[in-house]
């Protein structure tokens, strides 16, 4: 037990709740990070994770993260995420979405719940059924619908707020890009680079899905480490974190490292240093991915479809002004990030 609050405490979390109900099937773990900001806020994602203690790693990695994306981003939020063990395509029922949702409505409004892997706008219909404390929600109950669409728009975006430092352009045409991952993010993203004129390389573990984006994208194939070796302008990490790592880190060609993936560095001190002796400007993954969380920010004051896309747009500036602290200051970029971040915490005590 100590060694759990040992964990916590090293991520200086606030609170973390495991829930468990054997009537559906629910365990899942609700990590609040910081509310020093306001209420948390943060997606909950389902996933067949392989032990508790990993689904405890990821709960409080995601979690911290989402309190530096709301900083960043000038919402007045926390930090907070959850996790439900198991197979979304296996064992997620209804029930067991309303049992999450209760274990959500205890908590008072600390913790707001919205759409993350392995979970739908629907899902969240179930939740919210149980609470009024879930963003995310169809149009139609006064929600603002699948928040991975603005995701998509913010990582485009800051893909150009990128090239824009490191080429002096914006310009996508025929520029190289690698996307892994192409779940819904991944294909809206495909979208803009296909329109922008971008040459487009990609994996998905989930064939029917990488079929899909290679037919209306013109998506070219590629083994997913065969991706990763690719000269590419941009390699865009859009499924799961920690694919920039000592295994992988040395066989990178890309210019950029722009992807909509949470926790992309898995060591962030370690890998942030190898990033910049190689001279690959790495995008900082809460900051580029945070147009989600703008637009199911947008709901709790009433949604604009408008105020939430000119949010979004505004990753292009705070790119920059992290780009040139980093140069400034001779910083990583996610520590100039991390200090930008921090700052606005701390002036809030």
């Amino acid at each position: 037990m100590n060694e759990i609050f040992e964990k916590i405490s090293s991520y200086g979390h606030e609170q973390v709740v495991y829930c468990n109900d054997k009537n559906t099937g629910l365990k899942a773990i609700i990590a609040i990070h910081n509310t020093i900001l306001g209420p948390s806020l943060g997606g909950c994602r389902m996933y067949p994770y392989q032990s508790d203690s990993a689904a405890l790693e990821d709960v409080l990695r995601l979690s911290k993260g989402m309190t530096y994306k709301a900083s960043i981003s000038n919402l007045n939020l926390g930090g907070g995420k959850a996790v439900i063990i198991g197979d979304p395509k296996k064992v997620k029922t209804s029930e067991l979405l309303k049992s999450f949702g209760r274990f959500v409505d205890t908590l008072n409004g600390r913790y707001i719940t919205a759409e993350d892997v392995g979970m739908t706008v629907e899902d969240m219909e179930h939740i919210r059924s149980q609470t009024k404390h879930v963003t995310g929600i169809t149009q139609s109950l006064g929600g603002s619908g699948d928040p991975s669409i603005f995701t998509a728009l913010g990582v485009f975006i800051g893909m150009k707020a990128a090239l824009k430092k490191k080429y002096q352009t914006e310009s996508f045409d025929n520029l190289k890009v690698g996307i892994q991952g192409f779940g819904k993010v991944g294909y809206y993203l495909s979208k803009h680079l296909f329109e922008a004129g971008a040459k487009i390389y990609g994996f998905d573990v989930d064939q029917e899905r990488l079929s899909i984006v290679c037919k209306e994208f013109g998506v070219t194939p590629i083994p997913n480490g065969d991706l990763m070796n690719l000269d590419l302008d941009i390699f865009s990490p859009c499924a799961l974190g920690g694919i920039i790592n000592p295994q992988t880190i040395q066989s990178l060609k890309c210019q950029i490292i722009a992807g909509a993936a949470n926790n992309q560095l898995l060591d962030e001190k370690r890998e942030s240093k190898t990033i910049n002796d190689r001279n690959i400007l790495y995008v900082p993954d809460y900051v580029i991915n945070a147009g989600g969380l703008m637009n199911v920010a947008n709901e709790l004051t009433g949604y604009d479809s408008s105020k939430a896309t000119k949010q979004v747009e505004g990753i292009y500036d705070t790119l920059l002004e992290i780009f040139n602290l980093s140069e400034h200051q001779n910083l990583s970029t996610i520590e100039a990030a991390n200090l930008i971040a921090e700052k606005r915490i701390q002036d809030s005590k």
